[in-house]
């Protein structure tokens, strides 16, 4: 059976984790987030498509190039989600909830840089709203 969990592992979780760009802790308010970055284009179209799963305070945050009105949907993405769209002073200018599954399109209400997806429901959980400032962004490596 551990012959197995490393193999999997070493075959997906590790590439995933590379694809990704690692991970970042952010802060909002009092709370604290692991957060895997996505900073390529490759890597911001996998995003969280087959997740089944993200614990209580993970998310990803994704890093654009440059600030623009960007839009996210849940195709392929089995899990529901919370996305934050981030301006990049740190400022959320809004937050979506998002269904499991969806080819809704989301979008920022303004120029962002970043956007942070967190389990649905997670920022009303928090009491994190829109002007909330999100903190650490600066570790993120630059968006491609």
């Amino acid at each position: 059976m551990m012959k197995w969990i490393i193999i999997l592992f070493i075959n997906i979780l590790i590439p995933l984790q590379a694809a990704w760009g690692g991970d970042i802790t952010l802060r909002i308010a009092s709370h604290s987030i692991r957060a895997a970055v996505t900073n390529t284009p490759q890597s911001r179209a996998l995003g969280l498509m087959q997740q089944a799963q993200l614990c209580g305070n993970c998310g990803m945050l994704f890093v654009f190039p440059k600030a623009g009105k960007y839009s996210f949907w849940m195709k392929d993405t089995p899990l529901p989600l919370s996305i934050a769209f981030i301006a990049g002073d740190g400022r959320i200018l809004n937050i979506t909830e998002m269904q499991a599954n969806s080819t809704h399109t989301h979008s920022a209400h303004g120029d962002i840089l970043y956007a942070l997806e967190m389990n649905k429901g997670w920022f009303t959980e928090h009491a994190i709203q829109t002007q909330s400032q999100v903190q650490g962004l600066h570790q993120a490596p630059l968006g491609q």
